[in-house]
């Protein structure tokens, strides 16, 4: 079986066998070299993406009925989150962006399909961004300038988002991944050292004895590529 067809089966068959009614089935995939750089330095560029990696990045969107990333990779890298090196449809574009720094010119405002899903806080939730949906939604805690992820996901499964990809930066990994939240990762890795910027911070707001480890865990080569997919699990128990 080839490398696409067997990460779309087995992804096909986790989010079917979901069952929390509270969330979106999450997958976290995204693309680092060797020594797990996923730039040389905060805010810039770097693709790691062979072409055939790449189409299965474009295959894993299709997949999923949403797509998110940070403001943070909307300013530096410009992405349309769009399908288009698969033949399948386009997710629904989503932006964490708390103080609402989007640009009218992001090209995920000018998709050819779908609006963009704008998520921040409540008390931005008055401004108008052309081509997109500023969603506000209550800070809770000592994070009142961060959208709570939890509420979040909620929303989006009430908004018929059942599977979400999550494409980072390395701020939105580390979130998703220290609220417990991801369910399933893909990770591209390049034959690069590149000795820049993690995509993994700090884990330890969550219970500092908590191993995170991926398994069961499956590995194969796409192009020059090599990918890396499994479940994640939180302290040997299944999310």
């Amino acid at each position: 079986m080839d490398l696409n067809r067997q990460i779309e089966e087995w992804l096909r068959s986790r989010i079917t066998n979901f069952t929390s009614n509270n969330r979106p089935f999450i997958t976290l995939a995204y693309a680092q070299s060797w020594d797990g750089s996923i730039t040389t330095r905060c805010g810039e560029t770097l693709n790691f993406s062979c072409e055939e990696s790449t189409r299965l990045t474009h295959q894993l969107r299709s997949l999923h009925d949403g797509i998110l990333v940070g403001i943070g990779t909307v300013l530096s890298d410009d992405p349309q989150l769009t399908v288009r090196e698969w033949s399948g449809p386009n997710p629904q574009p989503i932006v964490l962006d708390s103080q609402l720094r989007t640009p009218v010119s992001a090209k995920i405002c000018q998709h050819p399909d779908k609006q963009c899903w704008i998520l921040t806080v409540k008390s931005d939730s008055d401004t108008v961004i052309d081509h997109a949906e500023v969603i506000g939604i209550d800070g809770d805690g000592a994070d009142q300038h961060d959208v709570p992820l939890d509420t979040a996901m909620n929303l989006l499964r009430e908004r018929g988002i059942n599977s979400l990809m999550v494409e980072g930066g390395a701020t939105v990994i580390t979130a998703f991944i220290r609220a417990r939240l991801v369910d399933a990762l893909v990770l591209t890795v390049a034959p690069r050292l590149v000795g820049g910027y993690r995509a993994i911070g700090d884990l330890q707001g969550a219970d500092n004895n908590e191993q995170l480890t991926i398994n069961p865990i499956h590995s194969a080569q796409a192009g020059e590529d090599f990918v890396i997919w499994g479940d994640l699990q939180y302290g040997g128990s299944s999310s």
